[in-house]
Parts: C-alpha cells; structure tokens; sequence
C-alpha cells in the first residue's frame, strides 16, 4: 500500500504523458544476476509499457531497498545463503515474495588438479593442518591465503563462519574482494601452475574453463548448521556453527509483495521465468571469460529464447 499511495502522489503532480510506471530491477555484482536482470529489464520494457530502471546494489543492501519501496525486482536470491534475510522480509515483515522457479546451485571450497598434485590436499580440513596451508603463502606471514567471496556477498559471511568451525581462520587468510579479481587469480595460478584454493559454486564458468577440484568435507547436517546474522547477534560469529558442507542451494526471483496489486502481468511472467543451469553457466562464461557487456548478453539471449518468452508472458 505505501507502494501504491507513493505512485499516486507522484501522478498527481506529473502530466498524463509522462505517467509511464517505472519499474526498478535491482542489480547485484555476479554474473548471472547482472544478465538476468537485463533479461527482465528488455522483457518487461517491450512486453508491458513500462519504462525500466536497472539498479546496481549490493545484494544484502538490496532486500532492504525492496522492504522501503525504491526496488520492485531482486533478480537471483540464494537460498540458504540469503536464508536470514528472507525470513525477515518474508514471514515477518512480509515485503518479498520469491517466484516459484528456481535453479538449483551448489557451493564447495575448490581447488585445482595441479594444486591437488603438488600438494596433496583432499578435504576442507586439511586447511587447518599450517602445514598444508603454507603451501598457499604468497606474501611470507605463515598463513596461506584463500578468496572466501566478495564482501558483499551473503555467502561470504557463512564462508567465515566455516573457516572458524573448521578451524582454518587460524591458519588461512581469508580474502574477500570482487569476484572477477578472484577469477583471475584463478586463471593466474593454473597458468603459472600454484597452489591456489578458493569458495566455488555451480553454474559458473570456472568449472568448464579449469579443472577444478571440490574439496571433501562432511554431508550437510543440519544439527552442525546454526548461523545467526549480526543484527540478530552482534557475538554472531562467536555463537554460531557451520562444520558441514552447504545444502542444495537454489535462487529465485524476488519481487516486492505489494507489486502484485499494481503489476500483476509482470508477476505473473516473473512466476513463470524459468532459466536454467546451463543458462547460468553460459552467462558467466561470456561475462568473466569473454569479457562481454551483460546488457548485450541479455538481449541475445532475449532474441534467442524467444520461444520461451511468449510462453512466460502469455
């Protein structure tokens, strides 16, 4: 409804001509979310007279955004990763709403073939062994060093929190910084033939450019999963646990609760938008492998699926 009273007051003051809805679609900094979010940009500015504004935004600043009424569409929500923050917005205050369709992801510590010949590594928790981990020294302080996500990002919080319930926070420094940096680092290391370890996840462009190598650690347990958020617990890191491997992940669309009652049409189509695995993959391929513009990916892919666009927005 604040939604809805806010786009009145500002019609009433804005001539008939210029009365075209805007509709913002938030835009985190992977990859796949930077694509998808141009796709349902071009969808929605040809299929349904509006006119359509792509935000840049932090994905955890950006559930927030939705809560407030500046964001109508968050375009891929993790789960459990952002678990914390959809309860919030979603049982308790009730301002999100995920679309139906999902793909499913997974989320490891990688490594690559080279690394895991040189240096013997096998599981998660050979990193807590200083020895193993000396072997990811670069700058000579005694602790190796490993890219656990970009600061940003809600996994990477839970990343920190398993390097401490595994132990290797004692013995590994743990690196967050923008994700194309990290890749980067990745495709140095396998052409200089180091040892390099690092969070991964699938789909992603990595797993079809290297040969990379997940790490062994226990199944999911969830009786070894608590985690807790700072604003929950400012003693979070402290008082929670995570000493087995993720769950099944999978991401949604997101869309802000009372955009329902205005854009119906465009809900409906963000129920129905099904992409897929090897979608995901392609998209971060041509982002971080061929250095292409996402709005450009987009729109090929748009024109490509073109089949699959009626069907969703019929």
């Amino acid at each position: 409804m604040r939604r809805v009273l806010a786009l009145a007051g500002v019609l009433a003051w804005t001539a008939p001509a210029a009365a075209q809805t805007t509709v913002v679609i938030g835009v985190p900094d992977w990859p796949t979310a930077q694509v998808t979010a141009n796709i349902i940009g071009d969808v929605l500015a040809a299929k349904y007279d509006v006119a359509v504004k792509l935000r840049p935004i932090g994905t955890v600043q950006l559930f927030d955004a939705i809560d407030r009424g500046e964001v109508d569409i968050h375009p891929e929500i993790w789960l459990p990763n952002s678990s914390v923050d959809v309860k919030k917005y979603t049982d308790e205050l009730k301002t999100l709403t995920l679309a139906p369709a999902r793909v499913a992801a997974t989320q490891n510590i990688c490594t690559t073939r080279g690394t895991v010949e040189q240096t013997g590594i096998s599981s998660v928790a050979d990193l807590a062994n200083p020895e193993m981990a000396a072997n990811f020294d670069t700058d000579g302080d005694g602790k190796g060093e490993m890219w656990i996500g970009d600061f940003e990002w809600s996994a990477t919080r839970i990343e920190r929190l398993r390097a401490r319930s595994y132990g290797y926070d004692q013995t590994m420094m743990l690196l967050t910084m923008p994700e194309d940096m990290a890749m980067a680092a990745v495709d140095a290391a396998e052409a200089l033939d180091t040892p390099i370890v690092f969070y991964c996840y699938s789909p992603h462009h990595v797993h079809a450019l290297h040969d990379i190598v997940t790490l062994d650690e226990p199944a999911h347990d969830p009786s070894t999963w608590h985690v807790l958020s700072p604003e929950e617990d400012p003693a979070w890191l402290t008082n929670s646990q995570a000493s087995s491997a993720w769950e099944t992940a999978y991401y949604h669309i997101g869309y802000a609760t009372d955009f329902a009652e205005y854009q119906p049409k465009i809900v409906a189509f963000l129920n129905k938008m099904a992409l897929t695995d090897a979608d995901a993959e392609a998209m971060s391929y041509a982002i971080d492998v061929d250095g292409r513009d996402p709005a450009t990916v987009a729109k090929e892919w748009v024109e490509t699926n073109a089949d699959k666009i009626a069907e969703w927005t019929q």
